[in-house]
């Protein structure tokens, strides 16, 4: 038997869980709609326990929130939550990239090509939504990894989970997509030359200016 056999097998938790996530930052399951355990359950073909553990997992991730009388919802849209969240990966995403710049080698560059190739190329397909945040994910980590800062990452990560709607939101609804491809390049670009303050600068207007974006789709869709 193959020693990485057991990596591939998910369990009901695991499926139940990414499942729930994508209906969630796809919008198929909207903000504050109840999440009843009984009728996910049941449409999911699984037992009421790894339905409540996925949801812990979500609520967690801040995806899900659970009140009294009332069970767990999908999480509300918020604008104060953008503009927390977005603030954030500015300050710590670009003390990242400023730290890793200078450890990045021809090998990692090469992979955060392929990233974006991918990620470009998924641009141009409608149906392939569901990969746009994960390869974006994937290429920005990719320039990030070389700091060596593990700890800082798993924040990062989490950050990214909470921003992954918002972000679809932003390119699926704002034509956020031709000036998030341009950045992407251009931050390659100044990462490949060792241009830390250009890259550093562009990378916080970045961030910075998808969150003022969504601020304005969000506070439309809250109103």
């Amino acid at each position: 038997m193959s020693r990485t056999t057991p990596i591939v097998h998910k369990t009901r938790t695991q499926v139940v869980v990414e499942v729930l996530r994508e209906k969630i930052l796809s919008g198929e399951i909207a903000a504050g709609e109840p999440l009843r355990q009984s009728a996910l359950a049941e449409a999911l073909n699984v037992s009421r326990i790894p339905v409540r553990e996925a949801l812990l997992q979500l609520e967690a991730e801040g995806l899900v929130k659970f009140e009294a009388h009332k069970g767990a919802t999908a999480t509300e849209l918020s604008v104060d939550q953008v503009t927390e969240l977005f603030e954030l990966r500015a300050l710590i995403e670009t003390d990242l990239l400023a730290k890793a710049i200078p450890n990045l080698d021809d090998e990692m560059l090469a992979q955060a090509q392929g990233y974006l190739d991918e990620l470009e190329a998924a641009f141009q397909q409608e149906d392939a939504v569901s990969s746009w945040s994960e390869l974006n994910t994937k290429f920005h980590s990719c320039l990030y990894q070389a700091a060596d800062r593990p700890h800082t990452m798993e924040v990062v990560h989490g950050l990214n989970t909470n921003c992954d709607r918002y972000i679809r939101l932003q390119l699926l609804l704002a034509g956020g997509i031709p000036r998030a491809a341009q950045d992407h390049r251009d931050l390659l670009t100044y990462c490949r030359n060792q241009e830390i303050d250009k890259a550093v600068t562009l990378l916080r207007d970045h961030i910075l200016h998808a969150a003022n974006a969504i601020r304005e789709l969000v506070a439309q869709q809250v109103s």
